[in-house]
């Protein structure tokens, strides 16, 4: 009886996340998505993919219709950059990648691209199959939804262009879409948490945080790069910035019109921009990688992080959280996890980016 009984509760607990799955991709609708661009991509249940459009000022929530669960098989593709650009018959140098991201079902691999320069360039998304074939993702008759971001920074600011940092990165976690990236506020830094499916977006929170390699508060730096992730059982965004702190802010302050302050846990160095960051477990710890400009890939211990005191003074190199280099990992520009030993990274060399499969450190 007693078998019985758990068997039913799980189909109950199982029929209730397939139906929870399907309630949100009911909520897409047929027609074209019309992205203004495509930077910033994660992937949520059932093959729907998220797509940050900075120059429209708005978050696709796009159907991609891919969903059979695959297993993990090794992807490698050089010159990916002019292989993408003879697919959209350009020239490598009219092409930027934006964002690599897998989707966890399928374990393909999608690329957002710009086929242009500036912001009239055509945003395009490439999926990259086991068999490292190209296409592209249609955007002309899919089911999708979007939400506006209330306030976005403006098209030119200061005498140059921002709005390029409206969105500098997102996630999904637990039906929210958590959006970093600068606002029109005061306190321009802003963090967003968007449920989902979309109804409509606040004006989120406004984060100030302590530089300290700057030595100073800061409201107007965007965040960088971030991640979800439970510090001390409390759901918490780690986040980076140029120069390059890291910060705690709990989720739960994440509220419209709040004004945030993070807790700086450490500091990695100076003329240093972070560039992405994934999360793994192996032989039961947990790690961390940050990919960044002039300091390589970091790797470092993500337990144990509310025991760092908060960083409140100077520190003009390196202090707090300690991290490692990987010295095997390059020119790393964008990552994401494979299956539980391996990822993704987008590679930088002399002729443009390679995409590699690599263990995890």
């Amino acid at each position: 009886m007693l078998r019985i009984t758990m068997c039913a509760l799980l189909a109950l607990v199982l029929f209730a996340a397939v139906g929870v799955a399907a309630d949100l991709t009911e909520s897409l609708k047929p027609g074209k998505a019309d992205l203004k661009s495509a930077g910033n991509m994660a992937f949520g249940p059932d093959g729907v993919l998220f797509v940050g459009d900075s120059i429209g000022g708005s978050i696709f929530a796009i159907d991609t219709q891919d969903r059979t669960p695959s297993q993990a098989s090794p992807i490698e593709v050089t010159g990916l950059g002019a292989k993408i650009a003879g697919m959209l018959g350009t020239m490598p140098d009219q092409i930027q990648i934006n964002d690599v991201v897998v989707n966890p079902v399928s374990r393909k691999t999608y690329v957002s691209v710009s086929r242009g320069l500036g912001p009239t360039a055509t945003p395009v998304i490439v999926r990259i199959d086991s068999a490292e074939k190209l296409t592209a993702l249609s955007l002309d008759n899919v089911k999708h939804a979007s939400v506006a971001l209330p306030n976005p920074i403006a098209a030119a600011s200061t005498g140059r262009s921002n709005r390029t940092q409206a969105i500098t990165d997102l996630a999904f976690v637990n039906n929210r879409v958590f959006v970093a990236g600068l606002s029109n506020e005061e306190f321009s830094s802003t963090l967003r948490s968007i449920p989902f499916p979309f109804n409509q977006a606040d004006t989120g929170a406004n984060v100030e945080i302590w530089h300290a390699s700057h030595n100073r508060f800061e409201t107007n730096s965007p965040i960088r790069t971030f991640l979800p992730y439970k510090v001390n059982n409390e759901d918490t965004i780690l986040a980076s910035y140029t120069c390059t702190p890291l910060v705690k802010i709990p989720v739960s302050s994440l509220k419209g019109g709040a004004k945030v302050k993070g807790t700086t846990i450490a500091e990695f160095g100076a003329g240093n921009t972070p560039l992405d960051m994934i999360a793994y477990s192996r032989e039961g710890k947990n790690f961390i990688l940050m990919s960044n400009t002039s300091r390589g890939v970091m790797k470092f211990s993500a337990d144990g992080l509310e025991a760092f005191a908060p960083i409140t003074g100077s520190v003009p190199d390196k202090g707090g959280v300690p991290y490692e280099t990987v010295a095997s990992l390059t020119n790393v520009v964008q990552m994401d996890q494979l299956d539980a030993q391996r990822a993704v990274v987008l590679q930088r060399t002399a002729s443009g980016f390679d995409l590699h499969t690599v263990a995890l450190p």
